[in-house]
């Protein structure tokens, strides 16, 4: 078996660790991130995804980022870790304008800096999991509806590059999401439920 081969294969069960935490809400989701980032930089330059490589790079800061955040942030509030919530209209604006900068600086990159065959898809990947990533790191309910695209031309692009076990991968993140998304919304409802009864039991 080649080393690109057990480079996929470790990629691929550390993928599932990841979506299981992920969906779980549970902080564990960064410390497999980070694993799975390290092993994933070396699939992707090895298969010429230059941009999935760079942004790996990001990924470890964010998967530092993500940790603090979710595990920190809120204890001198007396919370374990930050609750899952609904991004607003201004929030949701400047991850479009995000996105769209991002994208056009990997496209313009990829096209006239690299050999990459799938520079525009790459791009969008890459730029849409930027903004998806953070909004995770966030907690925001709606990185589940941006890793959806993500995922779907994932499943498309690697299966062009003949990664099929990150193909098959992403094909299940796909329907994950989707299921993800619904989970995180009752999270938050039964959150939001708690932290009314808890105001009024102090107000009693």
């Amino acid at each position: 078996m080649s080393w690109s081969s057990v480079t996929e294969i470790v990629g691929f069960c550390l993928g599932v660790l990841y979506l299981y935490y992920e969906y779980k809400a549970n902080a564990r989701v960064w410390l497999v991130s980070l694993l799975m980032t390290l092993v994933s930089m070396q699939v992707y330059y090895s298969r010429g995804l230059y941009a999935d490589f760079a942004m790996n790079i990001y990924y470890v800061v964010m998967a530092v980022y993500g940790y603090v955040a979710w595990t920190f942030h809120l204890r001198r509030h007396k919370k374990p870790e930050l609750p899952i919530r609904r991004a607003g209209i201004r929030v949701l604006a400047w991850c479009a304008v995000a996105l769209a900068g991002v994208y056009a600086a990997i496209a313009a990159w990829l096209v006239l800096c690299t050999d990459s065959n799938v520079p525009y898809f790459d791009a969008f990947t890459t730029a849409m999991s930027i903004i998806a990533t953070w909004m995770l790191a966030r907690k925001y309910v709606q990185q589940w509806l941006a890793w959806m695209a993500v995922d779907a031309v994932c499943v498309g692009l690697y299966a062009y590059k003949e990664i099929y076990l990150y193909a098959a991968l992403y094909g299940a993140y796909t329907v994950v999401a989707w299921l993800g998304y619904r989970k995180w919304l009752r999270l938050m409802h039964q959150n939001e439920v708690a932290v009314n009864d808890d105001v009024n039991s102090k107000k009693e």
